[in-house]
């Protein structure tokens, strides 16, 4: 079954920290370009993830993956602050790299974990969902970017928001793989 809501949480909480980074983005290239770049980020580290996940299904049972709920939580208490190096070339292409160097860790971490359970169908619904919301984070971002009252609002409180965001996605993938009830039963 689709958790819509997840995943909006999800892509939320993994992006938020690239938000900040698609404000100069959006300022140093074309809307479309920044557009392109990130949706094909979105799909190259979705894809990878899933993929990862099905291989992992072939030798281990799914509630036994949801030690995999482990890496987001990991993630929320790690400080990351990997940055790109962006050499000229394509806009796209140097959106495209910037994304995946800043993301690549935490996307994997994060979206393995809760596609691990989900079949074709199901993945290639959440990647339209998702390419959706990249969409629209990137213009909803391309309208707020000029608001100084935002930009110290991200500032001050998106780090943290950001873990807690993590957390929650860490349990519920505890949840949603059956961990919890097989540790309960095998108490």
């Amino acid at each position: 079954m689709m958790h819509y809501g997840v995943w909006a949480l999800t892509f939320l909480s993994v992006n938020l920290d690239f938000c900040l980074m698609l404000v100069f983005l959006l300022k140093k290239y074309r809307l479309w370009q920044v557009l392109l770049g990130y949706l094909l980020g979105n799909i190259i580290l979705l894809t990878a993830s899933f993929f990862v996940g099905k291989a992992l299904t072939l030798f281990l049972p799914e509630w036994l993956l949801g030690f995999l709920g482990v890496l987001p939580i990991w993630l929320a208490f790690h400080d990351d602050d990997d940055t790109a190096d962006r050499a000229g070339g394509s806009p796209v292409i140097n959106v495209l790299v910037t994304y995946l160097a800043v993301c690549a860790g935490c996307n994997l971490s994060i979206f393995l974990p809760v596609l691990v359970g989900e079949s074709m169908v199901h993945f290639v619904m959440i990647l339209g969902f998702i390419g959706i919301l990249t969409m629209l984070v990137v213009l909803i971002i391309n309208q707020v970017a000029e608001i100084k009252a935002v930009q110290k609002q991200i500032a001050a409180h998106g780090e943290r928001l950001m873990k807690i965001c993590y957390v929650v996605i860490g349990l519920y993938v505890f949840w949603d793989s059956g961990l919890i009830s097989h540790l309960i039963a095998f108490l």
